[in-house]
């Protein structure tokens, strides 16, 4: 009976994964505090295989990204009348990240088919979730927020920054910029063979304000009236103080 059991559990299971990826980061969390210019995060791992490598079935890649949390928003396009630049046609994105990075031990359309972009939304423009992009010329609007949040540090595109070492270690530093929006990062580990995906890792890298900076915001956003009453004290109180301090000197 042990053994039926046994041998039961071992078929669930199903076989083992040929290759997959161990990870890890060199920091578990980015926080944001007054002097905060950005942060670096350096991302390493390796590939766990169950057998030696194959040597006959094609090129191996890894892709890494990083995503911020997703916003909605509506890109415009302007047009000039009557001398004037206003704001005429746009489009609805239901959901793009705040910010977003993708790196690769090679260029992405070497180690990632179309059809495993489509599917995993790995490429910036795939990470975009927009309404009406199908309209004649809608490329054009997500082009222009690519574009405008790659000039921001934004969205970034690191290919060949992957450092990938006899097809086991592999490792990339990927930067975030000052401007970050607080919330969950997902960090997603892609290890390809042919341009296909054949294993997954995801992880999270939470960024948050710290300190006195997280106090406010939280104050703020909580208690709006004490956050506003507290800044009226202080500003009167500062000009109290600045009153006293000039009135001392001109004596």
């Amino acid at each position: 009976m042990i053994r039926l059991f046994v041998a039961f559990c071992l078929l669930m299971a199903g076989p083992a994964r040929a290759e997959e990826i161990v990870l890890g980061l060199s920091q578990d969390q980015v926080s944001i505090t007054a002097n905060f210019t950005g942060s670096d995060i350096l991302i390493f791992g390796a590939i766990k295989r169950d057998a030696p490598e194959p040597t006959d079935q094609g090129a191996l890649g890894v892709i890494i990204t990083v995503s911020g949390p997703q916003v909605p928003l509506n890109v415009w396009r302007k047009d000039r009348r009557l001398g004037i630049w206003v704001n005429s046609e746009h489009i609805e994105v239901d959901a793009a990240p705040s910010y977003y990075a993708v790196a690769s031990s090679a260029p992405l359309s070497d180690v990632l088919k179309d059809v495993e972009d489509l599917r995993y939304s790995v490429s910036i423009p795939r990470a975009i979730r927009a309404v009406g992009i199908g309209i004649a010329g809608g490329e054009t609007f997500i082009e222009a927020l690519v574009r405008i949040r790659k000039h921001e540090g934004l969205y970034l595109v690191l290919e060949g920054a992957v450092d990938l070492e006899e097809d086991t270690l592999f490792r990339t530093s990927i930067s975030m910029p000052s401007k970050l929006v607080e919330g969950d990062y997902a960090a997603r580990i892609f290890l390809t063979r042919n341009g296909l995906v054949i294993d997954q890792y995801d992880t999270i890298i939470p960024v948050y304000k710290v300190g006195l900076e997280r106090w406010l915001y939280q104050l703020a956003h909580n208690k709006p009236f004490v956050y506003g009453l507290m800044s009226l004290l202080i500003a009167v109180a500062s000009g109290w103080i600045a009153s006293a301090a000039f009135a001392s000197l001109r004596r």
